[in-house]
């Protein structure tokens, strides 16, 4: 049979099909509660959640360890047992309901606070109804986001105290429990309360909205800083900014706490006379100690302000918020985080304008894709990429916002205009996300430092970029943004693009780095995301390779060694292949080659694969000969150094040159399954992947009219056939 390269069999994965063995819908947000508070009312029994047990494993690992002095004298006890009559919710839920205790997550609580401004996004978090009262079962759940879903976290009400007081957040009313509730199913989320210890509000500020991050690192002359922090807050964005330090938290004089977490909750613009007023609205998740300069509680500024001013604006009171001028607030503060909301938090309507949104999930692997953070690097092309196009530009902005942080934020401006130069720009948040790291700290890990590139694809190349296989052609690619590369959870970027076509390439800064990630694309305008990948497909001449008559001295020998039955065993296949397949080539020695080790096992995957049951009759080997051939030719034009080895992204050029084209799901689970200790794969294991695929794809074709075509499997069905084992 003659067979063209352009025929090929192709696997084509869908959903599950409706029916009773289909995976139905999954449960609404709070029916496991629901289940779970029905049955203890039903039994009379209060919940006692096993999944995250109270005890010493829940507070922590190290200083808040079993072993550790801060957790001796911890009780773990239900509201109602140290506190007269408990509330879940006190009237309102306000700013001020949130108070940090001894653990070091003001992060978190300085985001809590923040939502609190936001009372559609807070019953999103924590979900009403739930009460000490009627219905009472000592189960509550709080709704958090991780990486591109929603996940409805259920816990029992027993919280750690000590001395009869709750040993981290509390509420300004002692007897509210929703934030230490709250808290606490974080830390299940999370593994522990200790997990919590040091983190960026931004972190928090994406799991309770499902938004983006950002953050702005400040200067004294930073342009345009109070109107975006004023947009952003219009556009209900949460704000948070920190003031750094290098020393761990501590008080200044002046009221602030240096190494702090703070929100932002609003903004007011006034003319006193002649000069403008530009004040910010902050708050301490503490509760407590407060800025003491101009335009604090105390200060006698506020006299000179008309009496509906004062009433509107001024608060005198130790509850940790205060006002401060926005020069006082940029000597003061380092960074700011802005969170902006995703589409399905903000509703249908949108103040401000709402976002087009796209989301990735992927995985660096070691030996795969894990290829640095160096452009320059040959391994850095190996690394995930996805290709972001752009149409659509923004409406034009003024100066102020184009000179500001909204414009110059991660503005690529290399080849772009003279400033001041109006051609159209679209606006684009990129978010970078390290998956499941919080929960590795009791393990020793932390996370690692990441970011992204931005690359420009030009028109000329555009018709090329289908598939990995275009890679050669991406050191050609100008730069047009990138990010800092940091070690957070959390790493975004807003660039201003102009409509094209751009390559978005994620990575870790060290090549090997391991962890998963989500890549999240925003826009203001419509835009087009997609990861260059292959289908699943190979070539019909791959699978059928045309005959050829074996040579009479390998025909003798394979008889020689079947003897009666005139059929190889996998012991008699390792002797014939060890003594016919053409020796290797060796970078050590040139002149001299070395011979071709061919396992038992793998022989006996080969006659699984040719023959039928456990061995191999003449004309299957024909066959088999026929492929180890072609297989062998591959192998020697990709081990370009005759190391005898090729690493994973050679491995992937083999196999697309044997005629099998994979996505980059695949290809992982193939590389992870056939590569050494040393990240290598040699010949035998090489002969071992590429009989596998043979095999997968010659199923697939049977059910094939011609052998060639498409063929739809369900994920389940794809595993049943494609197991590597």
């Amino acid at each position: 049979m003659e067979c063209g390269s352009s025929r090929k069999v192709t696997i084509q994965l869908v959903d599950e099909e409706a029916g009773p063995g289909a995976r139905g819908p999954q449960p609404f947000r709070g029916q496991v509660y629901e289940a779970i508070r029905a049955a203890c009312l039903d039994s009379g029994v209060l919940f006692r959640d096993p999944c995250f047990p109270a005890g010493p494993d829940a507070l922590g690992y190290d200083i808040l360890g079993p072993d550790s002095e801060k957790a001796k004298g911890v009780e773990w006890k239900r509201p109602h047992e140290f506190c007269a009559e408990p509330q879940f919710i006190c009237e309102d839920m306000s700013r001020t309901d949130v108070c940090q205790g001894s653990l070091g997550n003001c992060w978190l609580l300085a985001a809590a606070a923040a939502l609190t401004l936001h009372p559609r996004l807070l019953c999103r978090v924590v979900p009403p109804g739930q009460g000490f009262q009627d219905g009472y079962a000592g189960v509550f759940h709080f709704q958090l986001w991780q990486f591109g879903r929603w996940v409805d976290v259920v816990v029992d009400d027993r919280l750690p105290v000590r001395e009869g007081k709750l040993m981290f957040v509390r509420s300004e009313q002692r007897n509210e429990f929703w934030a230490p509730l709250l808290e606490k199913a974080y830390a299940k989320l999370h593994g522990s309360y200790e997990v919590m210890r040091g983190g960026h509000m931004n972190e928090a500020f994406v799991d309770f909205t499902g938004g983006v991050g950002e953050v702005l690192y400040l200067r004294q002359d930073t342009p345009g800083l109070f109107s975006a922090l004023r947009h952003a807050l219009v556009k209900e964005s949460l704000v948070g900014a920190t003031a750094l330090s290098d020393r761990g938290e501590y008080r200044t004089e002046d009221g602030l706490v240096r190494g702090h977490a703070y929100s932002v909750t609003g903004t007011h613009k006034m003319s006193l006379g002649f000069t403008k007023v530009r004040l910010l609205r902050l708050r301490n998740p503490w509760g407590r100690v407060e800025w003491t300069g101009a335009w604090s509680d105390s200060c006698p500024r506020w006299d000179a302000l008309p009496a509906e001013w004062r009433e509107a604006l001024l608060v005198k009171k130790e509850d940790g918020e205060f006002w401060m001028e926005l020069q006082d607030f940029l000597r003061h503060f380092n960074t700011v985080q802005i969170c902006s909301l995703s589409p399905e938090v903000l509703g249908p309507n949108p103040a401000g304008g709402g976002w087009h949104i796209h989301t990735f999930q992927g995985r660096w692997v070691r030996g795969f894709n894990s290829g640095g953070s160096q452009p320059s690097a040959e391994t850095f092309w190996t690394n995930p990429q996805f290709r972001l196009t752009l149409l659509e530009p923004d409406e034009e902005e003024d100066d102020e916002d184009e000179e500001g942080p909204w414009g110059g934020w991660g503005a690529g401006r290399a080849g772009g205009p003279a400033r001041g130069g109006r051609i159209p720009k679209c606006t684009v948040l990129l978010s970078l996300i390290q998956r499941n790291r919080r929960k590795l700290r009791a393990k020793g890990l932390t996370y690692l430092t990441v970011g992204f590139h931005v690359f420009q694809i030009p028109e000329e190349l555009l018709g090329l970029w289908d598939s990995p296989r275009s890679r050669a052609l991406l050191p050609k690619l100008l730069r047009a943004d990138r990010s800092v590369f940091c070690a957070r959870r959390d790493v975004s970027r807003r660039c201003r693009l102009r409509p094209g076509h751009y390559l978005v390439v994620p990575s870790a800064s060290q090549e090997g780095d391991e962890a998963d990630f989500t890549l999240r694309i925003f826009s203001e305008r419509s835009h087009t995301a997609v990861e260059i990948d292959d289908v699943i497909s190979a070539d019909l001449e791959a699978l059928m390779v045309p005959y050829k008559p074996l040579e009479l001295e390998l025909v003798q020998l394979f008889l020689e060694l079947a003897g009666e039955e005139e059929e190889l065993n996998a012991y008699q296949l390792q002797t014939l292949l060890s003594i016919a397949l053409e020796p290797a080539r060796t970078n050590t020695r040139p002149n001299t080659r070395t011979p071709r080790e061919i396992g038992v096992r793998t022989c006996e995957q080969l006659l699984r694969c040719f023959g039928q049951g456990p061995s191999l009759a003449l004309h299957h080997f024909q066959q088999l000969w026929s492929h180890l051939l072609v297989w062998q030719a591959t192998f020697d034009k990709f081990d370009e150094d005759s190391s005898g080895t090729m690493n994973s992204y050679e491995l992937r050029l083999a196999l697309n040159a044997a005629g099998f084209h994979l996505n980059n799901q695949l290809t992982q689970a193939l590389t992870s399954r056939y590569r050494d200790s040393r990240l290598r794969v040699d010949f035998e294991r090489f002969v071992s992947c590429a009989a596998q695929l043979t095999c997968i794809f010659r199923h697939c074709s049977q059910h094939l009219d011609g052998g060639e075509g498409v063929v739809c499997l369900t994920r389940r069905q794809w595993m049943e056939v494609a197991t590597f084992s």
